[in-house]
């Protein structure tokens, strides 16, 4: 699957609309983004079960500051409209795909509980 281009239009639908998604934060000017580009491409054309998307920051910077972005590149993956990852930085290779599947592995239910709990703590 091609990585996509998110923006304000396209973001919500794309994450609603999927069960796993995969967002790369970029800028043009980044030096270390467009050394994790190849990479990125590289990974998501093994993945036709996971969006891999990208949002650029100079272009869609309500998007960025929704998600309190102050680092690029970031990660951020997205299972079942949860955020599971998110994390400044370049990753090699094989460090991305183990997180992919790490990812892949976990039990939602068990997350959405383990959220829900959490929150009740936190009301209380």
């Amino acid at each position: 699957m091609a990585v996509i281009e998110l923006t304000s239009e396209n973001f919500e639908s794309t994450i609603t609309d999927n069960s796993f998604v995969v967002v790369d934060f970029w800028a043009p000017w980044c030096g270390p983004c467009r050394s994790f580009a190849p990479v990125y491409d590289k990974v998501s054309a093994d993945h036709d079960d996971i969006v891999f998307a990208k949002v650029n920051t100079e272009e869609e910077q309500q998007i960025a500051a929704h998600f309190q972005i102050r680092s690029i590149p970031t990660l951020m993956i997205f299972r079942d409209q949860v955020i599971i990852f998110s994390q400044a930085g370049a990753l090699p290779e094989g460090s991305f795909r183990d997180l992919l599947s790490k990812a892949g592995e976990l039990d939602m239910d068990k997350v959405r509980a383990d959220i829900a709990q959490q929150r009740s703590e936190q009301q209380a």
